[in-house]
């Protein structure tokens, strides 16, 4: 492969609906190019994207994977990324990757969510796109339906650059919007000329009219010609549309179909023409030295800087850390240091990924994109650079993991198997997570889905030959009291020679901090118990905070007076005043008196759904027992509702919002406070804590 500088590169992130035709778009324009000679089918398992067996397996793609080909001297690095909302962090990789994203839209099934939500992640990083709508070779395919519906959502900034050409209700060709010609394909990304059919000049004539209205709108001298009457070249249309296009405010749109290959050529055209490279685009970090802002941008002349984008652990093909060079040049030689965790890292070569496979490269120049192997402690997000200069740059921001399962060996004894195989997905896919749950005793897997968290599950028996089973998981309730109680306990034990002895008096009460598990104070009264047995009074209560007499929960919010007791010169120790509080602590729980109960979390949970949707959403808040506190606009047709939800009420949420809104809903939630359970969930979970302990 060659090497290449910034202004013959291109970096494009694919995106779009889950079965909207990427994998098979990137495949075709890789057979166009002669790349393969044959073109790989999502349905055979052998495209260059989905290598992975489970994607091979489900028949859609799981990560995000770069194809980079070679046209007419420039190099198109396509970053392939899911469809399917629960692996929405590599799409997050791909994006932090380009300079523009092609968003595929289905002829057939039109705008749909992901469509929707991959235009809202390229309008939050100002990415430019274009849409290419595929799979116009389907009779049911409608264009200017797509049309339609991407102008109700996003106005005048939608440009059609080519119209469809129909005999028989099937696709022949296109016409060239803004050079108005007609051309039919020929096999193989080839056109030949024709004349533009009747039936679609007076919606050429409107859409052109469009584009000259936004041609003139870029400059006055070009604004004084249009009233004139006068024509534009193509050239000057295209160098006034790039300037739109490179901005975000026209969003150019293809159509064509990958099975075919067709439209693939014009495809490439407009992105080498009017889009970015990465020499167009401003890219900064800091160097540590100086403390100082370095503006890399691209340019080779300056010192190396890099950020690692994207992990990838096979047993099969070996760990690899996909870089985007933001300065500099990069080679095997290059002393590398991870500015992120200031170590310094060796490598021997440099390489291009193209699916699974590894090319090796004499050098990577900034703006282009590459992978380096066995990178001992670099992860994603990481800034690579070289000690005397040492740039970091901004980490990648990946979505919050808030759906999750507890998790176990299935066999007993694989428990560090278990581990190691997880540290290794959690090091490929960062919007995976692991918390060890020492209070409920349980491992939890955090993911932004539950399809996600199965795949991760399914990649670890395949690879790593490890089993795991998933639960509901347990939630973390709280014990503490509503009642005042006076309790007595005592510890009385003889068994031959000294004995033991502790009697202690202790008032209960709540302290209402539930921030502090517990209060403690003596007012004893002429020694009846002795000052140097108080610590051990204490300590009983510390023994019984961390699992409390009602469900072995965590005590909070509780004060202890010693007020009354008694000793034994010979037998009272402090081992015995320890177990006498200990009996009383148990004794005031078990008091009707003292109102015993159990607190639950709460949670402050924000949903962000279309306005038709909020109906649904805060019924199926009511039915968790959620309080709904308000609704803001979001200004685009959106709501946020916010609501305090019982943590336990949210398990299994994201899957019933995504049924809710058809996909299209998202939520966030963050630990409120602890609030009184019903007494039914008390009842409830205090039966299953008691089964837990008897098994």
């Amino acid at each position: 492969m060659n090497v290449y500088s910034a202004k013959q590169i291109r970096n494009i992130a694919v995106l779009g609906h889950g079965g909207a035709g990427k994998t098979t778009l990137v495949e075709s324009l890789a057979f166009l190019t002669g790349l393969t000679s044959r073109m790989g089918k999502v349905t055979d398992g052998n495209t260059i994207s989905d290598f992975d067996k489970e994607e091979q397996k489900r028949q859609f793609s799981i990560d995000m994977s770069v194809v980079p080909i070679e046209h007419n001297g420039i190099k198109f690095n396509f970053l392939d990324a899911p469809g399917y909302f629960d692996f929405v962090g590599e799409v997050e990789e791909a994006l932090s990757a380009a300079q523009l994203a092609v968003i595929v839209v289905n002829g057939k099934a039109g705008v749909e969510v992901g469509t929707q939500k991959a235009w809202k992640m390229c309008e939050k990083r100002g990415i430019p796109r274009l849409i290419f709508v595929s799979g116009m070779d389907d009779e049911n395919a409608h264009f200017m339906n797509v049309i339609a519906r991407l102008e109700e959502m996003y106005g005048s900034k939608i440009a059609p650059f080519q119209l469809p050409i129909r005999e028989n209700e099937k696709l022949v060709g296109f016409v060239d919007v803004i050079k108005q010609e007609g051309h039919k394909y020929a096999g193989k990304g080839k056109v030949t000329a024709c004349d533009i059919p009747a039936d679609v000049q007076s919606e050429l004539e409107d859409q052109r009219g469009r584009l000259m209205e936004a041609v003139a709108e870029t400059d006055e001298e070009l604004m004084e010609r249009f009233f004139d009457g006068e024509e534009f070249t193509v050239d000057e249309i295209i160098n006034a549309l790039s300037g739109a296009v490179h901005e975000g405010d026209m969003v150019p749109v293809l159509l064509g179909t990958g099975l075919t290959g067709d439209g693939g050529e014009l495809l490439l055209e407009v992105i080498e023409h009017y889009f970015p490279a990465p020499s167009d685009r401003k890219v900064a970090g800091k160097n540590m030295k100086t403390d100082e802002a370095f503006d890399a941008d691209y340019d080779e002349t300056k010192p190396f800087s890099a950020q690692v984008f994207k992990t990838l652990v096979d047993p099969f093909i070996g760990k690899y850390s996909f870089v985007k060079v933001n300065s500099g040049v990069l080679k095997g030689d290059t002393p590398l240091y991870n500015t992120t965790k200031e170590t310094e890292e060796k490598i021997n070569r440099v390489y291009v990924l193209r699916g699974k496979e590894a090319i090796e490269v004499p050098e990577l120049r900034a703006g282009d994109i590459g992978a380096l192997q066995k990178l001992s402690v670099t992860g994603t997000g990481d800034s690579l650079a070289t000690k005397d200069t040492p740039v970091v740059f901004d980490p990648i921001e990946f979505s919050v993991p808030y759906t999750y399962l507890a998790y176990s060996a299935v066999n007993k004894g694989d428990d560090d198997k278990v581990a190691s195989a997880m540290a290794k997905l959690l090091e490929e896919d960062p919007t995976l997570r692991s918390v060890n749950d020492k209070e409920n005793r349980q491992l939890l897997i955090y993911g932004i889905g539950e399809q996600q968290i199965e795949i991760a599950l399914s990649r670890m028996l395949n690879r790593y030959k490890v089993a795991v089973q998933t639960s509901k998981p347990r939630v973390a309730f709280r014990e503490t009291i509503r009642g005042s109680v006076k309790v007595q306990g005592k510890h009385k034990k003889q068994s031959g020679g000294h004995g033991q002895y502790g009697d202690v008096t202790i008032e209960f009460e709540p302290t209402g901090d539930l921030e502090v598990p517990y209060v403690f104070e003596e007012k004893i009264v002429g020694g009846v118990v002795p000052k140097n047995y108080f610590p051990a009074v204490e300590k009983g209560i510390q023994e019984m905070v961390p699992k409390g007499p009602l469900a072995g929960y965590p005590i909070v919010g509780l004060k202890a007076t010693l007020v009354f007791g008694s000793y034994h010169p010979v037998d009272s120790s402090e081992m015995a005043f320890k177990l006498a509080t200990i009996l009383a602590v148990k004794a005031a729980f078990a008091n009707p008196a003292s109102k015993p109960v159990l607190l639950e979390p709460i949670a402050s949970l924000k949903v962000n759904v279309p306005n038709d949707y909020t109906g649904d959403v805060m019924g199926d808040l009511n039915k968790r027992r959620g309080r709904v506190l308000g609704m803001n606009p979001d200004h685009e047709g959106g709501t946020t509702i916010e609501a305090d939800v019982p943590m336990s009420e949210l398990i299994g949420y994201g899957t019933d919002l995504r049924s809710m809104t058809g996909g299209i809903g998202d939520f966030s939630y963050e630990f409120a406070r602890y609030e009184q359970a019903p007494a039914d969930v008390q009842a409830k979970e205090i039966a299953e804590r008691a089964n837990m302990d008897e098994e």
